[in-house]
């Protein structure tokens, strides 16, 4: 049922598309960061229609399939006259959907902070750029790092989808080599464990920042 000896055969073929696994789902995920980090802060905002802005942004994002998104980059775009390269289309479309679940997390970090803490910094008349900077942020940050794994190990996962618009990741190479040999189980089964290996050391780097953080 299961060809090793094809597997490993193909194994440098199928790596080839790891560096588009690998960039897209971590170019996309410290885009995501700045994007989600400056949502989070503008859905705090006293403006009533930023907010509203904010809100409705990440109810989208969140609610839309990843896969449409990226459709609609790189087969919609063109009826409007925009074409844009797959892998770019790849890069935009997983950080602006990231962004919105980053934000999400971000915002509840935030709002685990003590609310004391707010009061206190105000008290001492700091301004809110250096509240938020100096003393707000650094705690949330610290809040978020567990979730914050869970978004970059399911943006590894879904990168898969970039396949589905021709960029040559290493989900693309293997059903290539499927196709010509009439095996996909097989190298279906090799992807499975490169992904988990990838996560795996997310896992591990996660594990490492949370300490190292908790020492501090």
């Amino acid at each position: 049922m299961i060809n090793i000896t094809l597997m490993l055969n193909n194994l440098g073929f199928v790596l080839m598309g790891l560096p588009y696994t690998i960039g897209i789902s971590l170019l996309s995920f410290f885009t995501g960061l700045l994007m989600g980090l400056l949502l989070a802060l503008l859905g705090r905002s006293n403006r009533l229609f930023v907010r509203y802005v904010v809100s409705a942004y990440i109810s989208i994002m969140r609610g839309v399939p990843m896969m449409v998104v990226l459709f609609v980059l790189y087969f919609g775009l063109p009826y409007y006259g925009v074409e844009l390269p797959a892998l770019l289309c790849a890069y935009i479309g997983f950080s602006l959907v990231s962004a919105a679940y980053i934000s999400e997390v971000f915002r509840s970090s935030i709002e685990a902070i003590d609310k004391g803490q707010w009061e206190a910094a105000t008290a001492l008349g700091l301004p809110y750029s250096t509240v938020v900077k100096k003393i707000i942020l650094p705690q949330a940050f610290r809040i978020a790092i567990p979730p914050l794994g869970n978004v970059i190990i399911d943006m590894v996962k879904s990168s898969s989808l970039a396949a589905m618009i021709t960029v040559p990741d290493i989900f693309q190479n293997a059903k290539i080599i499927g196709g010509r040999e009439w095996d996909y189980m097989s190298m279906y089964v090799l992807i499975a464990f490169i992904y988990w290996l990838i996560t795996f050391l997310i896992e591990c780097s996660q594990e490492f920042l949370e300490k190292k953080l908790a020492l501090t």
